[in-house]
């Protein structure tokens, strides 16, 4: 299609609105790997022999004997008697097939410098930072903490922890050093991996003189390694620190990937909970590693030979474990990984990247989509992206609008899309659209992937043929976490308490449609109750944003005298629109989308959204806006200072309305 910007794109997709679904074109489906629906029927017959199959895609040092054991839900065994090494199928098996010079990574630093990473090459650091981890008295079984920005010995220091069996808890570079301290004690690490300083929008941020101050209590952490990434001096307490550079060029470059229990722990990673104390997903190594590759072959319809893959996600949050790391390698695939943020140095990095290594496949969040949204079509329209094929969509629901922009501006209305929905829990993708077969509908995640089972029940567990409920699945997979780490009774108690011990409750409410496909609603909690109505948070934002030249929103709610509830929207517009007087427009519009009982009470407008530097919207710190509560911690904010100009709009509109 024609590159389209302004009132004339906006024309196309209000069109495109109306048309309901998008089949894959034609060529996609030809040659697709999956090209027949009843893939889905024939993995349903028979979920193990369908599982079994999976897994043998990968190298095992010894077969299993058992595929699973259920007996005693829901602490599920996967390939019982199976042994494996993660670093091996990510690397030895390429380099011995050959492929040692195949691209692994085209990595770009934030500052435009580049390199090249071969399989081969990453096969031998490995080996050594394997073997420089031994030297330190790290072995199997043993923690250790990776807290590193977006460069290659991310990748590196993961897979010699997996090569060696030493369980890796990373933890995402924009959190606080109080954060990782925390992370580091709860799962008792060992030593932890970290930089002198990150380079954060040209500036370099100290990291290793912060982390220093909050180790000192932790009597189990032995040595804490640094890795020169800009050069800043740091402190470097002897006996403990050593230096990443120095121990490798020590250490024997040859280390043998040795086979290890399908069910030996591969990593912790910690994410949020509804208490102040985080929880320790953790993840073992063969059935985390049979969906990694599955789903990531299969849902992204790669060919490694030929495709340029790119998830624009950081390794510290699942998705960079599961589709930056382990996904690709096992399947011999040729990834971008990119240092900076999606606007540094400028807000067409993305495209340019993207027409520089010939990206093929790109996997992003809603959240990119959106603020790419308000920044113009005329930033990816300076770049030629017409080797792209297939996008992806991660990390929350995504609107409507924000798909169709995706599809039509950065894929040029000839790429399926990818909506896909799974969690830190669940290691893996578990709905999506099969990209060479499903009709897909912009905002819905579709169906579950062959081999799972998702349903949406009611209160009592009930399936519900249409309408909204909770999303559940009802069998054990591969890759589920297999319990909290050290905290097997809160793992029971949160996912598996309210349907029976083998109903694994997601957490999510969702809507099944008359034609049996799934629309994620997000988080049970993210519903507002106005007047004895449960309104969806995402329902209301998508409606919001289909509104012309409306680029972001976020709903949250406010106690109301009146109606118990009552909603407040912060709302992004695209740059440059007049706001004067859209506030009843835009009422009006949710009014004819949803009805009259979603008008928002308040609408604050404003440039940005109180986001992490991972792109997630703090929608916690919008409530205690919209409330006049005192704000929690806003360090771990991309921007913290938005919070200071979001309390001025609402103290202002408060003003107004008073």
């Amino acid at each position: 299609m024609s590159k389209l910007s302004g009132d004339a794109l906006e024309h196309r997709l209000e069109e495109l609105l109306r048309t309901g679904s998008f089949p894959p074109p034609p060529e996609f489906a030809q040659n697709a790997l999956w090209k027949d629906p009843s893939v889905v029927a024939q993995a349903e017959a028979d979920p193990l022999a369908w599982w079994e199959a999976q897994a043998d895609a990968l190298d095992w040092e010894r077969r299993w004997d058992t595929v699973l054991d259920w007996s005693d839900p829901p602490f599920a065994k996967w390939f019982i008697g199976g042994r494996i090494n993660a670093s091996y199928n990510c690397l030895d098996r390429h380099v011995e097939a050959g492929l040692g010079d195949r691209v692994a990574f085209h990595w770009v630093g934030e500052e435009g410098e580049a390199r090249t990473l071969t399989y081969g090459w990453l096969h031998q650091e490995v080996q050594k930072a394997a073997n420089a981890l031994k030297a330190l008295g790290i072995g199997a079984g043993d923690v250790v903490g990776i807290y590193l920005p977006m460069i290659p010995e991310v990748v590196v220091a993961m897979l010699a922890c997996a090569r060696i069996g030493a369980p890796h808890n990373v933890v995402f570079g924009g959190f606080s050093a109080e954060a990782v301290r925390e992370r580091m004690e709860f799962s008792e690490a060992k030593a932890l991996i970290t930089v002198d300083a990150a380079r954060r929008r040209g500036k370099a941020a100290p990291v290793k003189a912060e982390v220093d101050g909050h180790m000192t209590s932790l009597d189990r952490l032995e040595h804490i390694v640094v890795v020169r990434n800009t050069g800043t001096e740091c402190p470097m307490t002897e006996g403990r620190d050593v230096w990443w550079d120095q121990i490798l060029a020590a250490a024997d470059p040859v280390c043998p990937a040795e086979g290890f229990d399908a069910e030996h722990p591969l990593y912790v990673l910690y994410t949020s909970g509804s208490t102040a104390k985080p929880k320790g997903i953790l993840h073992t190594t063969g059935g985390y590693l049979t969906c990694a590759a599955y789903t990531h072959r299969h849902v992204f319809d790669l060919k490694p030979e030929q495709d340029v893959f790119w998830c624009s996600a950081d390794v510290g949050w699942v998705t960079g474990h599961t589709y930056i790391v382990y996904g690709p390698l096992m399947n011999g695939a040729t990834s971008v990984m990119y240092e900076g943020a999606p606007d540094y140095p400028h807000r067409a990095i993305w495209w340019e990247l993207c027409e520089r290594f010939g990206v093929t496949i790109f996997y992003t969040a809603p959240t990119a989509i959106r603020a790419c949204m308000s920044w113009g079509a005329e930033e990816p329209n300076k770049h030629d992206l017409s080797s792209l094929r297939l996008l992806g969509s991660v990390g929350e629901p995504i609107n409507p609008k924000a798909w169709l922009w995706y599809q039509q501006v950065i894929g040029g209305g000839r790429c399926p899309i990818v909506d896909t929905w799974w969690q830190t829990e669940t290691g893996a993708i578990m709905i999506s659209p099969m990209p060479g077969v499903t009709a897909a509908k912009p905002g819905s995640a579709m169906r579950p992937l062959p081999g799972i089972t998702a349903d949406v029940v009611d209160n009592e567990g009930n399936p519900i043929s249409e309408g909204q409920g909770l999303l559940v699945i009802r069998r054990p997979w591969p890759s589920m976490l297999r319990t909290l780490y050290k905290d097997p009774d809160r793992y029971v108690e949160t996912y598996w308490n309210r349907f029976g011990r083998d109903v694994y409750v997601v957490g999510d409410a969702a809507r099944m449609d008359a034609d049996g496909d799934i629309w994620i609603l997000g988080r049970i909690d993210d519903v507002i109750n106005v007047s004895g109505h449960r309104l969806s948070t995402a329902e209301v934002e998508s409606a919001i944003v289909s509104y012309p030249h409306v680029a972001e929103a976020a709903v949250v709610a406010q106690s109301d005298d009146l109606t118990g509830q009552a909603i407040v929207a912060f709302v992004t517009p695209e740059e440059g629109l007049d706001t004067d007087g859209l506030d009843d427009k835009i009422r009006e519009h949710i009014a004819e989308v949803i009805g009259k009982l979603a008008r928002p009470k308040r609408i604050i407008w404003t440039h940005d959204l109180p986001k992490t530097r991972s792109g997630k919207i703090m929608r916690r710190l919008l409530r205690d806006i919209a409330e006049g509560r005192e704000l929690g911690d806003v360090t771990t904010l991309r921007d913290p200072t938005i919070m200071a100009s979001l309390t001025e709009r609402i103290a202002a509109r408060q003003h107004e309305e008073d």
